[in-house]
């Protein structure tokens, strides 16, 4: 590692190379040749006009050495670069938190490079004291994660919010990924739908018993009803008219909820309270949104390919989704534990919500009315929206 080196991981000339610069190539080697080469780094920047300064050589120092003895953590290593005074800090006070390097988009990499250079230009400026930050004085971090705070809020000139410019390609993202997930699963098990021997009937009378069950418990107040409500989208819209177009709601919105709990009925202080328990309600739906695509696909289609008359209680449910060749399980034996156990919780409050459905009797057997209607909720839950 010599200046040559940090000058081309940079992109800048030597009298150009800022402390950052400079931190960012020490970590991009072992710190055992970073620490060896930094005299001779410190000679070279020197004799070209740039010698950096003596904080920011002993921070280097000190951090090279704890990384090498393995006492240093991600976070210190991280607090390190941010000190140079050019470096964004990666998490906010406000918890606004940049993507990963790898993982930014266009948009993020357009506005952490344009952050960078507003940092630098400040310490050129003599805003922004890189040797105060290279000494940990808390008040110049203060000032150093205000400045950012400041920054990330207010509009570029083509009005375009930072942060908030970073955080709607992220969700943008997100959702594309959803989707393209979502997209798999329903062809998936449509597939496996199709190559059923026999297909599921609607049984009738079955079908009218469990709708007039539902109407009746739907205007009841509290749980559950509340959480049907929301998983079907009847907070918003009436009730449908038709039992099927009832039932097939409700079970869809069980597999993928269309909306959260009313809060009609929440205090302030309830809503403001950042260490109260989530309530019953909240848990249940908590449990419902953490469900994967896969593990949906691998429950239900155990159960429609068992049929009618099988266990499918939570135990049984996570068993059938550990053991399923429809989706990729890559886990150890201590994983695959913690995987069941956390599977089992989360489907307790699915089947708990499928008995009132007639999903599955008083002993959580699958009826013949779950053994139609899963694959057709599911696929409902995961179909396009009109």
């Amino acid at each position: 590692m010599d200046l040559d080196f940090v000058c081309t991981h940079a992109g800048r000339p030597a009298a150009a190379l800022t402390r950052r610069d400079v931190a960012r190539a020490l970590l991009a080697v072992p710190s055992g040749v970073a620490l060896v080469a930094m005299p001779d780094l410190r000679r070279a920047l020197v004799a070209v006009g740039n010698p950096l300064s003596l904080p920011f050589w002993d921070s280097a120092r000190a951090t090279l050495s704890s990384i090498e003895a393995g006492a240093a953590t991600v976070g210190d290593v991280q607090r390190w670069v941010e000190s140079t005074g050019s470096e964004p800090i990666l998490m906010t006070p406000s918890y606004f938190i940049w993507p990963e390097e790898d993982e930014r988009g266009p948009v993020a990499e357009e506005m952490f490079a344009l952050l960078v250079a507003y940092l630098e230009e400040r310490i050129k400026a003599g805003v922004i004291d890189p040797d105060a930050l290279a000494e940990g004085a808390p008040e110049a971090r203060r000032a150093y994660e205000e400045l950012q705070e400041t920054w990330l809020s207010t509009a570029l000139p083509d009005g375009r919010m930072p942060g908030f410019a970073v955080n709607d390609e992220q969700d943008e993202e997100l959702f594309a990924a959803w989707d393209e997930e979502e997209a798999y699963a329903l062809a998936e098990l449509r597939r496996i739908l199709g190559e059923l021997p026999k297909q599921p009937e609607l049984p009738v009378a079955e079908l009218d018993r469990a709708a007039t069950r539902l109407r009746e418990l739907l205007v009841l107040p509290g749980y559950p009803a509340n959480v049907l409500r929301a998983c079907a989208g009847f907070e918003d819209r009436p009730v449908p008219d038709d039992d099927r177009e009832l039932w097939l709601a409700v079970a869809a919105g069980i597999a993928g909820p269309v909306s959260d709990l009313s809060e009609d009925g929440d205090s302030l202080e309830i809503f403001t309270d950042m260490e109260s328990e989530l309530s019953h309600e909240d848990t249940v739906l908590a449990n419902l949104c953490a469900i994967q695509h896969a593990d949906w696909l691998a429950a239900v289609a155990a159960l429609v390919r068992l049929g009618p008359g099988v266990l499918a209680s939570p135990e049984r449910v996570a068993r059938l989704i550990a053991e399923s060749e429809d989706v990729d399980l890559d886990a150890d034996f201590d994983d695959e534990l913690d995987d069941l156990e956390s599977t089992e919780s989360m489907f307790g409050s699915v089947v708990t919500l499928w008995g009132y459905l007639g999903i599955v009797d008083t002993d959580d057997v699958l009826t013949p009315l779950g053994w139609w209607g899963l694959p057709k909720a599911l696929e409902r839950a995961w179909s396009p929206a009109d």
